[in-house]
């Protein structure tokens, strides 16, 4: 056993990784991508279909609230997984439970009769998928050496790909040949099925750092290293301007002619594959150049691409180009994803591992939330075009803050 357990570590520490742990870490981040696109891309549109209001699928934007603020009790997922009988497989199982057993519920529900009982069944799913996120990248973290952290991530980006497929866009298409309830039932078994792989590991294989029950995680063990503000500063900034364009995109294409069903080809399947390409991309120049390379790329890309935007909502552009910009900007979307997880991951404690990513994960959600929500107003008031040159010159200013924020914390953590 001794043995064994050297070898593990031996193989860790030289770069090599068992491919059980890269099937655990597919399945986990699948699991949790299903749940998360039947709410965002698969039930909105469905529950339009039956007549619901407009006001009542709005109000689904609330689900998104555990992604949010899930940092406030990632401590205690992680002294919950420090425990030798619960472990991360305890807390992934008991989640998993939770968002089939919600999912099952729902089918059995009507969506107009019983409209009322959607709203804390999908609030339960999204609390239990957001909790399992927490246990998922504190694995990843702890399993995942430095030189494998950009290819994990990839695997995380092409799982969101494979989420928008099953839970959003393939949900929807069953929802049309077979009804309501098998198409959800499907989407539940599909998400349970995904852990299968992560439950036959064992959970100390390749992993980096044994965990002690006496280890404390706690919030403030992360705000207390060295260069913990400027990594937090950057994970709140970066994705900032963003929000602006994606929150907008649709409708804007809407307005240039599109149809629903041309739109519907472009943000779904389409994008999941363009999107899968990029992560693999993203993952090669970070391994080829580096994070802060990487990064300088990402923010010249998204910068020339927003103004693109603005350019096309100021003077216009052939249908045509506008697919390609949307294909390049979803292209640049996944690349930039790998990037940050992977820069959260480098500097994620081993003792608290869910925790310290989740801060950062968690930071950066909410400031794209933040502009996601602003866009709208602003867009009401101002247009599209002057909106999307805002959002242009935002990535190109708060990019060269957090490319110096980026790198200074980068110089912290080596000294």
């Amino acid at each position: 056993m001794a043995l064994a357990d050297t070898t593990e570590q031996n193989q860790t520490e030289q770069g090599t990784l068992d491919r059980r742990i890269w099937l655990a870490l597919m399945g986990l981040y699948v699991a949790q991508a299903i749940p998360l696109y039947l709410v965002a891309a698969a039930l909105p549109p469905f529950l339009r279909s039956q007549g619901v209001n407009l006001a009542a699928i709005g109000s689904f934007a609330i689900l998104m609230l555990p992604w949010v603020f899930k940092a406030l009790w990632a401590p205690w997922i992680d002294r919950l997984s420090a425990l030798p009988r619960v472990g991360r497989k305890g807390v992934v199982l008991g989640t998993q439970l939770a968002v089939f057993g919600s999912i099952v519920a729902l089918s059995f529900l009507d969506p107009l009769a019983d409209l009322s009982l959607f709203f804390p069944l999908l609030m339960v799913m999204s609390f239990a998928a957001a909790t399992q996120d927490i246990a998922t990248d504190g694995y990843a973290v702890e399993h995942l050496p430095p030189q494998k952290q950009s290819g994990g991530n990839a695997i995380q980006s092409g799982a969101v790909a494979l989420g928008v497929l099953l839970g959003g866009s393939g949900t929807l298409i069953l929802f049309d040949l077979t009804g309501w309830q098998f198409a959800l039932l499907s989407a539940g078994g599909l998400s349970m099925l995904s852990v299968v792989a992560f439950l036959m590991v064992p959970e100390t294989l390749g992993r980096r750092h044994q965990r002690q029950t006496q280890d404390r995680p706690h919030l403030r063990r992360f705000f207390a290293r060295e260069g913990a503000m400027m990594i937090f500063a950057f994970a709140l900034i970066f994705r900032l301007p963003e929000g602006l364009i994606q929150a907008l995109e649709q409708s804007f294409l809407v307005d240039m002619g599109f149809s629903l069903s041309q739109i519907g080809l472009i943000s779904g399947g389409s994008a999941a594959c363009v999107g899968l390409f990029g992560a693999v991309f993203g993952m090669m120049v970070i391994n080829r150049s580096g994070l802060a390379a990487f990064f300088v790329t990402i923010v010249v890309l998204r910068t020339v691409i927003f103004g693109l935007y603005g350019y096309a909502a100021a003077y216009g552009l052939p249908l045509e180009m506008l697919v390609a910009l949307s294909f390049l900007k979803t292209f640049s979307r996944y690349m930039e994803m790998v990037g940050l997880y992977t820069a959260f991951m480098r500097v994620a404690s081993l003792v608290q591992a869910g925790t310290d990513f989740t801060i950062l994960s968690s930071a950066n959600l909410f400031v794209y939330m933040v502009g996601s929500m602003l866009a709208g107003v602003l867009a009401q008031s101002w247009g599209f075009a002057p909106v999307f040159t805002l959002a242009a010159i935002l990535s190109a200013f708060t990019g060269f803050v957090s490319l110096r924020l980026f790198r200074r914390s980068l110089a912290n953590e080596e000294q």
